[in-house]
């Protein structure tokens, strides 16, 4: 019997004695059995299934967060559900609120991917000793925007909804992205929350939504994706549900530690023409928002940071911002 390697696996198990004499490669013999013996030796046993083992263990691990998406009752006013948390701005929005204390319900469309927010969670460090670990407020749940029939359940008992998604650029031969994502997903959510009677809708979409011209322009040669965000915002602006708009600038290439030397500034819908936000000053800007929600609620808001910007408190930068509440 011989035993052959199906992945490149690690070696430092085998005994140099055990292996044929050529040297190693993906599916060649790397150890022989007798051929009238039914196990190996131990000296020749080669656990091969160690990398399966792992992936086992993961899911498991995993499985600890994930609810049923069937979980539906009272509003929860401490309750946020993150639609996009394994993305970019998601994830690191999914941070923010439990560290001011909400419990959030990531909606991803596959959990296995959620394993690296999982992890980033588990490594937030609590202030106080005793205090309930941030992974501990956290929920998963499998729901795909495109399908109507899987978001109100996936919504549970959130009181508020904040939306983070939108189409791939990885994805530039997709021509329908745009449209299948920013705008038809988002107004699946936006249908299912005004049901449910969220308290609270925060849409996050681009700067330069609802403009002509550079660089909107531009933006647009991506299949329409700024027309196809500005039809979401017209679809919350119609649902009659408490919102916020959110309109970050460029976010590809500043890092986390933009905000060390850009302060945030805050301005009026179609004020902006360009401008560059970090994903991490934004997330921390939903999340206060969700904290203060008289503050954020009917609010259009444009957001980039700016070098020259004086540093202020959320609170004094979102006052000066006229909410459209009747």
């Amino acid at each position: 019997m011989e035993l052959r390697c199906i992945q490149s696996p690690t070696l430092s198990g085998v005994p140099r004695n055990a292996l044929s004499g050529k040297p190693y490669s993906c599916c060649k013999t790397i150890a022989s059995c007798p051929a009238d013996k039914r196990i190996c030796s131990s000296s020749t046993r080669f656990m091969y299934s160690d990398s399966r083992a792992r992936v086992k263990a993961k899911e498991k691990s995993l499985a600890n967060y994930i609810v049923a998406s069937s979980d539906v009752g009272p509003k929860d006013d401490h309750l946020v559900f993150v639609a996009g948390a394994t993305g970019k701005v998601g994830s690191r929005t999914v941070r923010e609120l439990l560290k001011l204390g909400f419990k959030v319900r990531a909606g991803v469309r596959s959990v296995q991917r959620a394993a690296s927010l999982v992890e980033s969670v588990k490594n937030l460090k609590v202030e106080n000793e005793g205090e309930a670990q941030y992974v501990d407020m956290l929920e998963l749940v499998e729901c795909d925007l495109e399908r109507t029939d899987q978001i109100s359940t996936a919504l549970g008992n959130s009181s508020i909804v904040i939306c983070c998604i939108g189409a791939s650029e990885k994805e530039i031969l997709d021509t329908t992205g745009p449209y299948r994502i920013d705008y038809k997903a988002t107004e699946n959510l936006i249908g299912a929350a005004t049901s449910a009677k969220v308290s609270h809708f925060i849409l996050v979409t681009s700067l330069g939504t609802n403009k002509v011209g550079f660089p909107a322009a531009i933006l647009n040669l991506f299949w329409g994706v700024l027309i196809w965000k500005r039809k979401a915002e017209e679809a919350l602006l119609a649902s009659g549900i408490p919102y916020t708009i959110v309109r970050p600038g460029g976010m590809e290439r500043p890092t986390d530690s933009f905000k060390e030397t850009h302060n945030i500034t805050l301005s009026t819908e179609d004020t902006l023409f360009g401008g560059l936000v970090s994903n991490l000053q934004v997330a921390e800007l939903l999340a206060f928002m969700a904290k203060n929600r008289s503050l954020s609620c009917c609010k259009v808001v444009e957001v980039v940071a700016e070098t020259t910007a004086p540093l202020l408190p959320f609170e004094d930068l979102l006052t000066k911002i006229p909410s459209k509440l009747p």
